[in-house]
């Protein structure tokens, strides 16, 4: 028993993060981002707004994106996502947003042509669900991409959007008019299953749909492999406890990862969250193990992907906490 309780994992806090203020400094010669584009908002429920836009390049330098209602920033979002849900709203009111971008060096895009979208009137206890939706079918579009149908139902459900979901992650959202959509940040070479699932302005949601499987053709040059490359892993004492210290360098995804799961023993111990910026190359954490030298552990981590799957392990590592020289 005693084993056992040394044995747990207590994840460190969240690693802090400094964000830079303002403008470029005067006299920098990096051009600032370019202001995020395709921004679309549309009405959730009564009370809630998507907002959504256009995916920065590869290797663009993104490393954030900042969501304003009107003058007032609402949401920081990471540099992997390109949508947010907006909740609090106050049914049948107009609303306005815009999107900025930042990059690794703190230097801010301008914002994006503002988009604006009137919350639905709320619905008094509306408490029944839209019907399931039906007719969703899929095939894929390029290596990276998907695309989505299904049909319009039949009966006047008082639907404002539909929620599409990879696994268990919703990945996007649209208006509750639309019968289609396209689903972006796919990895070559890849099975998927999605579903559909219906809202209503009261924020009933229905049972998902079918599941629509569909797999992405492999391109030339595309390596769908994962897995967080170089991990080590080593142990240091202080203070009386011992602790695994972990090295990686991300997966190449085509966005910042910014979550990960970590295993020790072949069990999930906990789950990294970086909470500003994510490092750039390579990237370190140290987990507490307890009170004890000479203890051995084997660890592996994985990252969380932007298309919201769980990628492949790093290779496995063997670590004996060991007093401190």
């Amino acid at each position: 028993m005693q084993d056992t309780a040394l044995r747990r994992i207590f994840p460190l806090a969240a690693l802090a993060s400094v964000a830079a203020l303002g403008l470029t400094a005067c006299g920098s010669d990096e051009a600032p981002p370019a202001a995020p584009a395709g921004v679309t908002v549309q009405a959730g429920t009564a009370t809630s707004v998507h907002v959504m836009w256009r995916p920065a390049p590869e290797r663009s330098g993104i490393t954030g994106y900042e969501v304003y209602r009107g003058g007032t920033k609402v949401k920081d979002v990471p540099a992997n996502q390109s949508m947010v849900d907006i909740t609090g709203l106050t049914p049948s009111t107009p609303y306005t947003f815009t999107v900025r971008a930042k990059d690794g060096d703190g230097t801010y895009s301008p914002y994006s042509a503002e988009k604006s979208a009137t919350t639905p009137a709320a619905v008094a206890e509306d408490k029944k669900a839209p019907a399931r939706p039906a007719g969703l079918t899929g095939k894929s579009a390029g290596p990276r991409g998907a695309q989505l149908n299904w049909t319009r139902s039949a009966k006047d459900e008082g639907i404002t959007s539909y929620d599409i979901y990879q696994g268990g992650s919703k990945i996007h959202s649209v208006a509750g008019g639309a019968t289609s959509a396209r689903i972006t940040w796919l990895r070559p070479g890849t099975h998927y299953s999605f579903t559909l699932a219906a809202r209503d302005a009261a924020d009933n949601t229905s049972p998902v749909s079918r599941a629509v499987e569909i797999t992405t053709p492999k391109g030339p040059g595309d390596d769908p492999d994962t897995a967080p490359t170089a991990f080590r892993a080593a142990s240091h004492a202080a203070d009386g406890a011992y602790y695994v210290d972990l090295s990686w360098v991300a997966p190449k995804t085509g966005a910042e990862v910014t979550t990960y799961e970590i295993y020790l023993d072949g069990k999930f111990a906990t789950t990294l969250i970086w909470g500003g910026e994510t490092p750039k190359g390579r990237a370190t954490y140290s987990v507490y193990v307890g009170k004890r030298a000479g203890d051995a552990y084997r660890v592996k981590l994985r990252a969380k992907l932007p298309d919201g799957t769980w990628g492949r392990f790093s290779e496995e590592r063997p670590v004996v906490t060991r007093e401190a020289p």
